[in-house]
């Protein structure tokens, strides 16, 4: 019996380093096609389903698509409506490993192992390395199921254990308790219905029936659907409230098909086995439970379909808002809006949330040059010093931000692409606290001196097309657009010749006994810095144009920034190139 449980119990292992390993190279090899199809798919809810379904299927983890649903609901880019369609297609594309487990490829394992290891030990290229461990691991998963199938086989031979199966498989809802125990044990349903399909494959007294046939089977299989569903729920204590609700949705699914199912089962066993290969039950059993697991999973997902804004109302009245808006108006600029540290781990997430984060801190930034603009016209001191207390809250943002996709190099979890976009967004959150902390010390320079009116309206006219620069700069991160480089330098040099104008007219208004000449430094420093600014805009501007737009794709229009956010830029006017200086130099002498 010892050595029957340690063969089980390294079989179990086996099979769950193999998934795990799997699942983990699978997301680096495919992971950012997997999020762009999520991304894409998602207009209505059958799209989702479909989307949840393949994804899952390629990756083999229903977790890593759970995940990256969560990221994108949490970044604000979906709404939950399209978060529980795709949670209903993974259900279906979750129930592919049990699938695969029904191949008989015992004489092959060996083989892809070899090959795995071959593949990633000699190949020099990232790719090729993980595309080896895919297939190292899959090898390794099915030597797992290979050594539980050789330690249950004495089991079939106790007739202790023969009876107590027998009872399990007569009364369902023992069968259901039995699998959702299995499933919070080992927390991994793919691991329990694995050890199912092997146990079922085990001959009864007779040599051809299964030990436990399918009907005592289905009810097992039912447990641990509701058994994942628990993990879940465990596994979302302490993460984000959007986390719980795809959580919740996922549990009240699986919570309900099973309680649904478990009244039928004699007759979905008929079923399965009417659409099922034909033979020997301990031949066939296994693609059985395999077939009924896909089968709950499609029926479950038509039944809930048309019920998706039920589900919704359920688990939004069950979780309720605390926060509402994308921009979480409530909460403090120094805090992280969209970082979740939960989600490192898993990369497509982690960085579709940083970059949220960095897009919030560049129209943060626009927000602070406005205020900035709006604070020089009206020489107004408590302005100013918001602008100063604003730029300090975007630095420590900034090094939240920093710090974040620090943790996410060092796990060593990003592939090639994404490494040589966080570099890329790390140039845009740089230039964007440089524009802050320009803007703080511009606003300091201010405080406390008088210009003259003619001074300020020739800062606010330079501020203002930097103002405007930015605000492009960041659209482009969004949507893209390729002339964003060339409108960048143009209105550059624009600031660039008006800097010069105010100078000239400075020295002529001091010569004049109109400006005090002790304020000479100060105001030259001050035109420095929106000099400064400018060519941080150009090179956000440039960036922009490096960056993989994918990543800024909105896939609700319905959680799209509100409507003050994107009309607060169209009310006022755009400086051109080809404006005529007058209108921005100063007018008097």
């Amino acid at each position: 019996m010892f050595e029957t449980l340690l063969g089980l119990l390294g079989g179990l292992a086996l099979f769950l380093f193999g998934m795990n390993l799997m699942s983990e190279r699978l997301q680096k090899v495919a992971g950012e096609k997997m999020r762009n199809i999520l991304g894409l798919m998602t207009k209505n809810p059958v799209f989702g389903v479909l989307a949840g379904a393949l994804v899952t299927a390629v990756l083999q983890s229903s977790s890593a698509t759970t995940v990256m649903t969560i990221g994108f609901v949490s970044a604000g880019l979906m709404g939950l409506p399209q978060a529980i369609s795709i949670i209903l297609g993974a259900n279906i594309g979750t129930t592919m490993t049990a699938q695969i487990i029904a191949f008989k490829i015992s004489d092959y394992i060996f083989l892809f192992i070899f090959l795995g290891f071959i593949m990633s030990f000699v190949g020099r290229r990232e790719r090729i390395k993980d595309i080896g461990l895919t297939i190292f691991a899959f090898g390794v998963l099915f030597l797992g199921i290979d050594t539980m199938g050789a330690a249950m086989k004495p089991l079939a031979a106790s007739p202790v254990f023969t009876e107590m199966i027998s009872q399990v498989a007569g009364i369902p809802i023992l069968g259901v308790a039995v699998g959702t125990l299995m499933t919070l044990v080992v927390q991994s349903s793919s691991a329990t219905i694995a050890v199912l399909q092997n146990f079922a494959s085990q001959p009864g007294p007779d040599g051809t029936s299964s030990i436990i046939g399918l009907a005592g089977a289905i009810p097992i299989l039912l447990g641990d659907n509701i058994g994942t569903t628990i993990t879940a729920l465990l596994a979302s204590i302490g993460q984000s409230r959007s986390a719980k609700r795809v959580a919740l949705s996922h549990c009240i699914f699986n919570i309900s098909g099973a309680l649904l199912f478990v009244w039928f089962v004699p007759a979905f066993a008929q079923f399965v086995q009417m659409i099922s290969p034909t033979g020997p039950e301990v031949e066939v059993i296994s693609r059985q439970i395999a077939n009924a697991h896909t089968c709950f999973n499609v029926a479950m997902t038509l039944i809930w379909l048309p019920f998706i804004p039920l589900m919704v109302k359920a688990v939004m009245t069950i979780l309720p808002d605390e926060r509402r808006g994308k921009r979480k108006e409530g909460l403090s600029l120094r805090e992280p809006a969209y970082l979740d540290r939960n989600m490192i781990a898993q990369p497509a997430a982690a960085m579709q949330m940083t970059v949220q984060e960095i897009l919030r801190l560049a129209h943060a930034s626009s927000d602070v040059l406005g205020r900035l603009v709006e604070a020089v016209s009206a020489s107004d001191a408590a302005q100013l010093a918001q602008v100063e207390a604003q730029a300090s809250d975007a630095h420590a943002l900034s090094k939240r931000i920093t710090s974040y996709q620090s943790e996410m190099f060092s796990m060593g979890v990003l592939t090639e692409e994404q490494a040589g976009l966080a570099a890329r967004l790390m140039r845009v959150q740089n230039e964007v606290t440089r524009i802050d902390a320009l803007a703080g010390s511009a606003a300091g320079n201010l405080k406390g001196s008088h210009y003259t009116k003619t001074a300020r309206k020739g800062l606010h006219d330079s501020l203002d097309i930097v103002r405007e620069m930015l605000s492009r700069s960041v659209t482009a991160l969004e949507n893209g657009d390729a002339q964003v480089v060339e409108y960048a330098r143009r209105m550059y040099e624009t600031v660039f010749n008006i800097g010069i104008d105010l100078r000239k007219d400075h020295v002529r208004r001091v010569a004049q006994g109109e400006c005090d000449p002790e304020l000479t430094e100060q105001y030259n420093n001050i035109l420095l810095t929106v000099d400064r600014m400018g060519d941080a805009c150009v090179n956000i501007a440039e960036a922009a144009r490096a960056i993989d737009f994918g990543y800024f794709i909105v896939v609700d229009d319905e959680q799209a920034p509100s409507e003050d956010e994107g009309e607060r830029d169209d009310e006022r006017d755009v400086p051109t190139a080809d404006a005529p200086k007058a209108d921005a130099a100063p007018q008097n002498a």
